[in-house]
């Protein structure tokens, strides 16, 4: 981590130490990467580290929509070690091969299921236009419904955070393993 100082254990205070410890004992059990920098702001870190526990483990949309939508927000901001820990967890949740392949390519995937289209392309168009057109969110809200719709785009917003975080902190993929996406 070139850009931020990483704090050891021992010389945080009570408001670090206790957001590490109510990280470490949730379904991670672990530090989450990112918060190696929130760390520096304990309330920052107690609170993105939660919301992201929801946001990858609690949604409606389940895991291969989640991975889908983490890895499209992880290729528009070209986050390697984001992409670096998503392209596997959307491989254990049942993502084609095929999909991530053309993510990671930038290239448009062939879709056989229409609610990881729909995901794509919201994904893609919010990370691009910044906005959703009316149609996209009248068929997003039909196919995926208007609770996953809303989580899908916490989702989106929390990745885009934490794609943030690695890059401006340089926090990247181990030092023996290359960049996984192209830039």
């Amino acid at each position: 981590m070139a850009r931020l100082r990483e704090i050891p254990e021992s010389e945080m205070d009570e408001a670090q130490r206790a957001a590490v410890a109510e990280a470490v004992s949730g379904v991670r059990g672990r530090i989450p990467a990112p918060m190696r920098a929130w760390i520096a702001s304990p309330e920052l870190a107690s609170r993105a580290q939660k919301l992201g526990e929801f946001l990858r483990y609690g949604t409606a949309l389940g895991p291969r929509l989640s991975e889908l939508a983490i890895l499209v927000t992880a290729r528009a901001w070209t986050s390697q070690y984001e992409w670096f820990i998503h392209e596997k967890a959307a491989r254990e949740a049942g993502l084609d091969e095929r999909i991530i392949e053309a993510v990671a390519a930038r290239r448009t995937p062939s879709f056989s299921d229409e609610k990881e289209r729909v995901v794509y392309e919201v994904a893609l168009t919010l990370h691009a236009e910044r906005r959703l057109p009316d149609a996209l969110y009248d068929e997003a809200k039909h196919l995926l419904g208007e609770r996953p719709l809303a989580e899908l785009i916490g989702v989106l917003g929390y990745y885009t955070l934490v794609s943030m975080t690695l890059n401006v902190f340089e926090i990247g993929v181990p030092a023996e393993t290359p960049d996984p996406l192209a830039p």
